[in-house]
């Protein structure tokens, strides 16, 4: 019997872990997981990674540095990144400081855990160097490879995949149950206090509007805890300072996305990843156009989808259902992985095509799993080779570096890499305790005093 693949996932929020795993379960079947959460001020809580409901053999907080030393000790056949691309740039330059010329090295791969509406080309370019550079869908992997070759570098990485959350039962209607309608908020989107209140106070006014129907505002996490993104104006509070309070039919609720959706009827977002979770299972879905389509919100990402509307035609009635066409260029339905035009086919699209073509679901990440065998199998794989160096990034790159606490030559700085050999029991919970006192402290400024600062100080 073959052994078991090891693998390590490092994430630096609760989305991106349930991306990394997700997505080595995917590139790797049948392996042994170890997870690792990079610290920082999105390190997600106990109560957000059992929300998340991916877990792994053994799952460690570390930085930058102990995690570097974690993988040239430990010997994984492949590591997954599922983190900011300055720490991407990061974890790739301190391993092609610890193997700097050919040597058998874990494959490193990274991507994106949903929509890529802002930062295409900054984000991309801290993330190249990676051995696969994972792409949701043809049109991601065509803007993709555009940026590499556009600044002359390899765009061999990039690799059409699908999010590796998709799935779930297909959309059955309510029948005798209560029509749900799911509005799935983001921590960030929109950011102003104004706007955030608007779109509650108009979800609660569907409700009072429907009666009959139920109305959950889906919460990414609780006050206190942070995500991907930075959350200064809680929902939770805002619903406080509604008038009267949410109507009986209208409630705050928390869990895992993908159960949410399993009795929805109606998803409204103004650009959540849920959504396409929705469009996969043909759920109606809206992407709310109340406050403009904008860059800044990321619903501009749904042009063509069919999916734009406003509350008002909500309130009306209307179901809004995607566009075929738009679905299957953004990986939501399934369907044969296709190159851009021009671009070489890449081996297994032609077996894909064939599936395809005989009825047979199409499997988003079989060109991904077998580039990853492959890598996995060779005796030695090359040194990683970022497109930014100190030769075409000299004062770019060591401010990143410097972030996660190595040199400009990818190597740990002095003390960046902590020993815990020989060190108490009690010495490692009294740092933990002030580690989460900090986080906590800064939480609380965050969503408390930021606020309050800007609003005095007219900002």
């Amino acid at each position: 019997m073959p052994e078991r693949k090891r693998v390590a996932v490092l994430a630096d929020s609760d989305t991106r872990w349930k991306w990394g795993a997700l997505t080595a379960r995917r590139l790797v079947p049948d392996h042994q997981l170890t997870g690792y959460l990079l610290r920082g001020r999105a390190t997600p809580t106990a109560r957000q990674l059992g929300e998340v409901g991916v877990r792994a053999d053994r799952l460690t907080e570390v930085t930058c540095a102990e995690f570097l030393a974690e993988i040239e000790r430990e010997r994984y056949d492949v590591v997954v990144l599922a983190l900011v691309g300055g720490a991407v740039q990061a974890v790739l330059h301190g391993a092609r400081a610890l193997w700097p010329t050919p040597a058998k090295r874990p494959v490193l791969v990274t991507g994106y855990v949903g929509v890529v509406y802002e930062k295409l080309a900054d984000g991309l370019l801290l993330r190249h160097g990676a051995d696969l550079v994972l792409a949701n869908s043809r049109h991601d992997a065509e803007r993709f490879r555009a940026v590499y070759e556009g600044v002359g570098a390899d765009a061999a990485a990039v690799t059409e995949t699908a999010l590796p959350f998709l799935g779930g039962a297909p959309y059955e209607p309510a029948g005798s149950r209560a029509h749900t309608v799911v509005f799935a908020v983001q921590p960030s989107v929109p950011d102003s206090r104004a706007d955030r209140a608007y779109l509650l106070e108009r979800a609660a006014a569907h409700a009072r509007l429907h009666p009959e129907r139920e109305v959950l505002i889906k919460l990414r996490s609780k006050p206190g805890e942070h995500t991907t993104h930075l959350e200064e104006q809680p929902y939770q509070r805002l619903a406080e300072k509604i008038p009267g309070g949410l109507p009986a039919n209208c409630r705050l609720v928390y869990g895992n996305m993908g159960e949410v959706l399993d009795g929805t009827d109606l998803l409204v977002t103004v650009s959540s990843t849920a959504a396409l979770e929705s469009l996969h299972r043909s759920i109606p879905t809206a992407i709310l156009t109340d406050l403009g389509i904008r860059e800044a919100l990321g619903n501009h990402h749904f042009l063509g989808s069919g999916c734009l509307a406003s509350w008002d035609q909500l309130d009306s009635g209307l179901l809004p259902e995607g566009d075929p066409l738009w679905l299957a260029a953004q990986g939501v339905l399934p369907g044969p992985a296709a190159a851009g035009p021009g671009a070489a086919e890449p081996a297994g699209a032609a077996h894909s095509s064939a599936e395809a073509a005989a009825g047979a679901p199409h499997d988003a990440y079989a060109v991904a799993r077998a580039k990853a065998a492959g890598l996995v199998a060779a005796a030695r794989l090359p040194a990683p080779a970022p497109y930014y160096t100190l030769t075409t990034a000299p004062r770019y790159l060591p401010g990143i570096l410097a972030r996660h606490h190595l040199a400009p030559d990818g190597t740990p700085l002095p003390g960046a890499a902590r020993p815990t050999a020989g060190e108490s029991r009690l010495r490692r919970r009294l740092r933990a305790h002030l580690r989460e006192a900090a986080r906590g402290a800064y939480r609380h400024g965050v969503q408390r005093v930021a606020p309050v600062i800007r609003r005095l100080g007219e900002l």
